[in-house]
């Protein structure tokens, strides 16, 4: 498999980036990973402009625009043959002295790589599993998709290796936070909630674009502080991310929910799949525009 790296495309057994890159040094980088649906790249711009803003509050100067970064990911795909797949973006500071620097950084690393990942009507259900761990507060003033990933880490360990759960993060004050790799909806009365970015959570992509997703269809649409009991007391429970999309939880404790035969998470997963082979930005749906 090719990937990209600091303006060459090299074998992934090839890739290399010099010891002394703050990313590896120190974590300072941020990412992105979103999919493409038959070549293309779904709300790109909403994950470009998310990268530049989180490069920007790390005094990182990175000025590949917007269109350069859609030919690199364009060559990847047609020099790998492959139409539909994962993307990762990766930014990290580039290389510097051993030490804190407070200057800016001039020359980032720039690695794109992708994997293939079919297109799948498939609707997967997953139990969710509270997490003893609670989620860390964001290193500033809101968290970004940095390479600061050792409380995701630490979640993970405490679910496990099954695919088929997902770890469920409150914060050390007890609210409702957010999946270990994704955000969390649930639904009662026919409003559907979400935890506020207060909590700390990411403000995830697709979390932005089911908002709405659902107020587009109807639905209202609460974002705020949330407990156990709101979220067990709940009729249907769902998490999002760009890779898997909308995934129905069927399971939390010992409390059942109707996974994928829930009524909101089927309309708005058939509604996501419309959009997903068009869609360029989360605001285009409030429009009702494609391309």
């Amino acid at each position: 498999m090719l990937i990209y790296v600091n303006g060459s495309y090299v074998e992934e057994a090839d890739a290399r980036i010099s010891p002394y890159d703050h990313g590896f040094l120190y974590g300072l980088g941020v990412f992105e990973t979103f999919r493409v649906y038959n070549g293309h790249p779904f709300l790109f711009h909403d994950h470009y402009e998310r990268l530049v803003a989180a490069l920007a509050f790390l005094n990182i100067e990175w000025n590949m625009d917007k269109a350069v970064v859609l030919g690199i990911l364009q060559e990847l795909l047609q020099k790998n043959g492959i139409k539909d797949a994962y993307i990762r973006l990766n930014v990290s500071a580039g290389n510097g002295e051993v030490g804190l620097q407070v200057t800016p950084y001039t020359k980032p690393s720039v690695i794109m790589f992708i994997k293939p990942l079919p297109l799948s009507n498939i609707i997967v259900e997953k139990e969710g599993v509270m997490l003893r761990i609670p989620r860390n507060t964001p290193e500033g003033p809101w968290r970004l998709k940095s390479h600061h990933y050792m409380n995701n880490i630490l979640g993970k360990r405490e679910v496990g290796a099954d695919v088929n759960k997902e770890g469920l993060f409150f914060t050390k004050e007890g609210w409702l936070a957010e999946g270990v790799v994704s955000n969390i909806f649930f639904s009662k009365d026919n409003t559907l909630y979400t935890p506020s970015i207060e909590t700390g959570i990411l403000n995830g992509i697709t979390r932005n674009f089911v908002i709405c997703l659902a107020k587009s269809l109807g639905y209202e649409v609460e974002e705020g502080l949330y407990t156990e009991e709101n979220l067990l007391s709940s009729t249907e429970v769902f998490v999002t991310n760009s890779i898997q999309e909308i995934v129905p939880i069927h399971k939390i404790s010992s409390v059942l929910f109707p996974g994928k035969e829930g009524k909101i998470t089927n309309e708005l997963s058939h509604a996501y799949r419309q959009h997903r082979n068009t869609l360029w930005r989360v605001e285009d749906v409030v429009k009702g525009e494609g391309l």
